[in-house]
């Protein structure tokens, strides 16, 4: 089941409180202050998991809290820190407060770490405050309480190739021809109802993802339908296919309408979306005449169109092996990187190595949905 949205509610874990307690033995007269700090409370972290594609297990579970740091006791013992709670979310899982609407992070790459809630902090034990003029001090320190949070998820595919078009132009059927990826498929519009995902494997070694977004409509980017819902999922890809159905009318301006509509959408949610690569990928070749074959050749002219474009046929495979063939050469040639600032790569570095920290000392858990 694929789901690209979630609310949950994370807790961290609240902090020790410090002891209050004196030394006591025989033979010791005045011993002084012995009481040790809390620990702290435990964080909650999101990691990347490539695995996952899907937010579908935080319909089940959306409650989350990490464990809180244990008091501290006396002879100067400190009480030992929570364990931090890590949460395993799909690669492109953007993480919103629900409640200011605040995008606190998004996940890119691969066990990428994001801090969602920081724990709570220790507290002191007397043995802290004593001093040349206090020297039995009976003050301590609670824990403070770990943050806590509503949480909105929000999952945008990332993928290489992304399928985008009119209702019925034959982008489930692409995607079943050069994919492993069996997306339902009918003779009538708004058959595909949720983003499919699919591996184009050619030779050993050489393969990319191709998404499949559910049809778009005129004012999908206003919110018409599930339109900016099924947009979000294009701003991952790195190279888009435009199908038009050619088939359907033998009218070269009513094909040109077709495309402007989804040019204007795709400009209207995001401008970056429409200056792309995009290429026309021209569907359905098997159902014309032969009297409108030349109506590929028209259309082009027609158009003005300047960038790559491609005739097929998507049910039989008709050049279908030369369009995703160029795709990967493409992308070969135009590799993807995540782009991750300086400030944010310490980040991560400063969180796996708290991390790592924890594990050694037996206090992590790893909580993988």
């Amino acid at each position: 089941m694929f789901i690209d949205q979630a609310r949950i509610r994370i807790q961290a874990g609240r902090g020790g409180a410090g002891c209050l307690s004196f030394r006591r033995e025989k033979h010791v007269p005045r011993g002084g202050p012995d009481g040790g700090d809390g620990g702290h409370g435990g964080s909650v972290y999101f990691v990347a998991d490539s695995s996952l594609n899907t937010l579908v297990d935080f319909q089940f579970n959306q409650s989350y809290k990490a464990q809180n740091g244990r008091p501290g006791a006396g002879r100067l013992c400190s009480g030992p820190s929570g364990d931090d709670l890590q949460i395993a979310v799909p690669l492109g899982t953007a993480v919103y407060d629900a409640d200011t609407r605040e995008l606190i992070g998004e996940l890119k790459a691969d066990e990428q770490v994001l801090l969602a809630a920081q724990g709570g902090k220790r507290g002191l034990g007397n043995a802290r405050y004593k001093s040349s003029i206090n020297r039995s001090p009976k003050k301590t320190t609670p824990g403070t309480e770990g943050e806590s949070r509503n949480l909105y998820l929000e999952l945008r595919l990332l993928a290489d190739v992304g399928l985008v078009g009119l209702p019925n132009s034959g982008k489930s059927t692409l995607i079943r021809t050069v994919t492993n990826a069996r997306p339902k498929t009918a003779p009538y519009p708004f058959t595909t109802l949720k983003p499919s995902l699919g591996v184009v494997s050619l030779d050993l070694g050489r393969s990319y993802t191709m998404a499949d977004i559910p049809g778009l409509i005129e004012g999908a980017s206003q919110g018409v339908g599930l339109g900016i819902r099924f947009l979000k999922h294009l701003q991952h890809t790195r190279l888009l296919f435009h199908l038009v159905d050619i088939a359907e009318t033998v009218s070269l301006d009513q094909i040109a309408d077709s495309i402007q509509i989804i040019e204007k959408e795709l400009g209207e949610f995001d401008e970056e979306l429409l200056a792309r690569d995009r290429w026309l990928v021209l569907n359905k070749l098997d159902l014309l005449q032969p009297e409108e074959e030349g109506i590929v050749e028209e259309l082009i002219q027609t158009l003005d169109w300047k960038g790559n474009w491609f005739a097929i046929s998507a049910l039989n495979g008709m050049g279908c092996k030369r369009l995703v063939g160029r795709a990967m050469v493409w992308l070969e040639e135009n590799p993807y990187s995540v782009k991750i600032s300086e400030d944010l790569e310490f980040e991560i570095l400063e969180l796996w190595t708290l991390i790592a920290v924890r594990r050694i000392a037996g206090l992590s858990r790893l909580a993988v949905l």
